[in-house]
């Protein structure tokens, strides 16, 4: 065992000086040699190593105090037992060690003894005897510290972003939805705006103004001052804007006279604009802080005003409005104004128009082949080039593309002598014509570009005669169908309740009492939906909503619904209503899916005299804005009210109304009403 403790250490200093003349490298069995040489060199690679620390009784402390002993057979077999017992004693104390002592023995280990200094055996045969007295000390050392701190590092590194996660998930599951509900419930606000005067509709436009991504409140008022109500110059009119989101007050904008019509989103320069029009002022305001961009003075305005294409090259879009001429023979002027500045570009171009009755348009409408024109009329609908109202204006040519041409096929149907295209004339007056693009009116007059570029490329919804309804196409100015009905009391409104694609009509007439609802097919002009209501007394076009699967909810005031049939007798008073009663009047919800079911949102006594839908795109959400005139005592002014629900609000608290039999609609449905509330609560909105 010593020769080959020799042969793998090499100890400098060892020869035959201090072991005699014997050299036992020369004298052992080259067998015996092999085995034992295996036997110790094979220790380190085990971390059994006897040079190790563990202690007394290693072997090269026992190879030390035999210096001189001679190495034979015969000690060969002697040696065998022993190192059988030390190797068992070596065994009994590992056994003892736990897995970390294991760890110091390997890591204070020397693999390769020939490469190391006899300096460096000492000073480990040392470190061994230290540990080596108990058997069962441990030896902490730098590289075990350095280990743990990365073992710790690496652990917090896995840990820190586990417990974020983990937090951003439950904000995710508790905040967010408390986040939507708080912005449901400050969605649904009302406020008391300056008088009423009456039921006529005040101006009433949507914009976001604040930048919150949801469409504000514009809205002119009449206030009386000092309790008076002696003369017209005790009223102050305004303008005011108001917050989608709670209904306060953003600005307001004191006026000379009544606001007929406020409109938004012009685009000028690096500012959203909104035009405040009266009867003789147009005025520009910034939309945000309601500040003065500028104003042109008209002589009695008649009509809102109409985007139109840049016709200066001034990149902002131009506008014209209808006036009164100062030649009270003539009947109506049209008025080309600069979006930029506000100046009135050349003169006034007026026009004796055949006909009478109501003013119908003016309207923009591009042909295919690119070409512009303007649609107006008096109880009738004729259209003329905007080039040719450009050149009367200015007198030049003008530099814009679009303006220089003109529709062979439109130009084919003048009269000899005449600039105007004869779009409708009859023997029944037009009572209405509206583009038919889905939300036409409900955004009420954007000169928003994308909305106006739609609704001057569409087919038109033609009311004429007060009963008769038809679409008149726009490639070949004839009718695609004629729907014939009792009068028609308000203006009808498109949407979509069928899957073909094609926009459907909503109408409503009264008649002795009673109001009834009706949905046209537009491909076809057959009626689609029908329904009988307690005449609610008002005059306020529906409103339609788009869902997210294509298809349109429809939004109506009425009371209650007639679900048999019943004769019918002239009377002033709405049947099953008291004299001295208040008149409940009820806004429905009506979803294509389930057209015998109704939804009823709300009832109030108030009269609804205009209203609006704007859409809270992140939410999949709308609201649904009223104006509104309320009864108060004998000595005050009607209140204006303003109103904003949000619809899926209001959808979660509604009352399911079943219409039974008297719908025209097929085949009865009946579901049952936890289907029907888990139908309306899944439903979301998105922008038309």
């Amino acid at each position: 065992m010593a020769a080959a403790l020799s042969r793998a250490l090499k100890l400098p200093g060892k020869k035959g000086s201090e072991l005699g003349e014997y050299d036992p490298l020369t004298q052992a069995d080259s067998e015996d040699e092999s085995e034992e040489d295996d036997l110790v060199l094979n220790y380190p690679r085990n971390g059994l190593g006897r040079d190790g620390c563990l202690g007394t009784g290693s072997s090269k402390m026992r190879s030390s105090s035999r210096p001189g002993r001679l190495v034979g057979a015969e000690d060969e077999e002697q040696d065998d037992p022993e190192e059988e017992e030390e190797e068992d004693e070596w065994r009994e104390r590992l056994s003892g060690k736990s897995r970390q002592g294991r760890d110091d023995v390997k890591g204070l280990q020397y693999w390769s003894h020939r490469d190391l200094s006899s300096e460096r055996i000492g000073e480990e045969r040392a470190g061994a005897g230290v540990l080596g007295g108990s058997g069962r000390g441990v030896h902490i050392t730098e590289e075990e510290k350095r280990m743990r701190m990365t073992n710790a590092v690496r652990s917090a590194f896995f840990l820190v972003p586990l417990v974020c996660a983990t937090l951003v998930v439950l904000l995710c599951a508790f905040l967010i939805p408390c986040q939507k509900r708080e912005l449901e419930k400050r969605l649904q606000w009302e406020r008391a705006l300056g008088d009423a005067g009456g039921v006529t509709p005040p101006a009433l436009a949507l914009w976001d103004a604040d930048g919150d991504s949801v469409e504000d409140v514009f809205l002119g008022v009449t206030e009386w001052t000092n309790d008076t109500h002696a003369t017209q110059g005790s009223k102050i009119y305004s303008a005011v804007a108001l917050s989608a989101v709670g209904g306060r007050e953003l600005w307001r904008k004191v006026l000379r006279e009544s606001v007929m019509s406020i409109q938004c989103g012009l685009q000028h320069s690096t500012q959203n604009v909104c035009l405040l029009i009266g009867k003789s002022v147009i005025m520009a305001v910034n939309g945000i802080t309601g500040m003065k961009v500028w104003s042109v003075r008209l002589r009695s305005i008649e009509s809102q005003a109409v985007l139109l294409p840049d016709l200066q090259g001034d990149s902002v879009p131009d506008l014209l409005v209808a006036t009164l001429p100062e030649d009270e023979i003539l009947d109506l002027s049209l008025t080309l104004i600069s979006g930029e500045t506000g100046a009135i570009l050349g003169d006034p171009v007026s026009y004796n128009l055949t006909g009478q009755g109501k003013l119908i348009g003016p309207l923009l409408h591009e042909t295919q082949q690119g070409a512009y024109y303007i649609l107006f009329g008096l109880g009738n609908v004729e259209a003329i080039s905007l080039q040719d109202i450009y050149i009367n204006a200015t007198k030049k040519m003008p530099i814009n593309q679009g303006l220089k041409r003109k529709d062979s096929e439109w130009e084919g149907l003048k009269k000899t002598n005449s600039s105007f295209i004869l779009i409708y004339r009859g023997a029944e007056l037009v009572v209405f014509l509206l583009p038919l693009v889905a939300g036409f009116g409900s955004n009420h007059n954007s000169l928003d570009a994308v909305s106006n570029l739609n609704a001057s490329r569409s087919d038109w919804a033609l009311v004429y005669g007060s009963s008769k309804l038809s679409l008149l196409r726009h490639k070949d100015l004839k009718k695609e169908w004629t729907f014939s009905s009792a009068s028609v009391r308000s203006q009808p409104t498109p949407g979509h309740f069928n899957n073909d694609g094609v926009l459907d009509l909503f109408m409503q007439h009264s008649a002795y009492g009673t109001m009834t609802a009706q949905i046209i097919n537009g491909t076809n002009g057959h009626l689609l939906w029908t329904a009988e209501f307690l005449c609610p007394h008002l005059v306020l076009e529906a409103s339609t909503v788009s869902t997210s699967t294509g298809q349109s909810v429809f939004l109506f005031w009425a009371s209650e619904p007639i679900r048999g049939k019943r004769n019918v007798t002239k009377t002033t008073v709405a049947p099953g209503v008291a004299l001295g009663e208040p008149l409940i009047r009820k806004l429905f919800l009506l979803h294509p899916v389930y057209p015998t079911i109704l939804l009823e949102l709300s009832s109030t006594t108030d009269t609804a005299v205009t209203s609006a839908v704007s859409y809270q795109e992140h939410q999949k959400d709308a609201t649904y804005i009223t104006v509104s005139s309320r009864p108060t005592p004998d000595s005050e002014p009607t209140a204006r009210i303003v109103k904003s629900i949000s619809l899926r609000a209001a959808i979660a608290k509604g009352r399911i109304v079943r219409l039974g039999e008297s719908s025209k609609t097929g085949a009865a449905m009946k579901p049952s009403t936890s289907e029907l509330n888990k139908f309306f609560r899944r439903l979301s909105f998105r922008y038309q």
